[in-house]
């Protein structure tokens, strides 16, 4: 079998462009692509040249619902990043707030919520 990668994680949102402008200014991603989705919905892809985020809203979607619960299913998403404290200055800066900080073998990681209540891990393995 070859190997595989996770190419992108699809997500709800009450607002796509708003969640695809935090999501550059956190992580420095781009938009990749954005336009009509399925039965009416809007995606931005936001992310890498080899992985992203496709952050769906449907036409029927109240934009100002926060009804998106988390665990169900989405836990958390995980980005890796080379200077932790570095980031958790854009988090802070974004006015979010950093949670369950925690240093583990391999590495060291913070949580925190987007506006939309989706939960992010960010972690570094680099010292």
């Amino acid at each position: 079998m070859s190997a595989c990668k996770l190419e992108h994680v699809n997500v709800t949102v009450a607002d796509p462009n708003a969640a695809a402008q935090l999501m550059g200014e956190l992580f420095g991603w781009r938009v990749r692509w954005e336009g009509p989705a399925l039965s009416g919905g809007y995606t931005v892809h936001v992310g890498s040249e080899d992985q992203y985020l496709a952050l769906y809203t449907s036409r029927a979607q109240d934009a100002q619902s926060k009804d998106f619960a988390k665990g169900r299913p989405l836990n958390h998403i995980g980005v890796e990043v080379e200077d932790l404290a570095a980031a958790e200055a854009r988090v802070v800066a974004a006015g979010l707030k950093p949670m369950n900080h925690a240093d583990y073998e391999p590495g060291r990681r913070f949580y925190f919520f987007d506006p939309n209540g989706i939960e992010y891990e960010v972690v570094s393995y680099r010292g």
